[in-house]
């Protein structure tokens, strides 16, 4: 059984914000992905298609907008204290410092320049 979420999509207001945040946030470089609907315009994450996890792009668009307690993406990384360390440079904010999910690893909670509250999970 595959894991269910195989796509996210992340709504900002201003897309070359939102693409320096989470470029440094996460140390990434995105891509541009041409087709998208005229009024719209996507950039994605890094991707493997054979890889395991979502991958997913930012987008801003007409029929969508930012905000708290919508989606809620959480990304995995080796340790949830290196991309928190990286969160309050990049523009955005810490809303809950690292803390432990059991057996399951660590989390912490930010929101980004957008407005978004996004999630980082490890297992240390």
């Amino acid at each position: 059984m595959a894991n269910p979420v195989n796509w996210f999509e992340i709504y900002v207001d201003d897309m070359e914000r939102a693409k320096a945040f989470y470029g440094k946030v996460f140390q990434v470089e995105f891509t541009n992905l041409p087709g998208s609907d005229e009024s719209g315009e996507m950039w994605a994450f890094p991707m493997d298609p054979e890889g395991a996890n979502a991958s997913g792009s930012l987008i801003k668009h007409p029929e969508g907008g930012p905000g708290m307690g919508g989606t809620m993406v959480y990304f995995a990384c080796d340790d949830v204290s290196n991309e928190l360390g990286r969160v309050s440079d990049a523009g955005g904010k810490v809303l809950h410092d690292k803390f432990s999910i059991g057996e399951y690893g660590f989390i912490g909670m930010i929101q980004d320049t957008e407005g978004n509250m996004i999630g980082v999970h490890s297992q240390k």
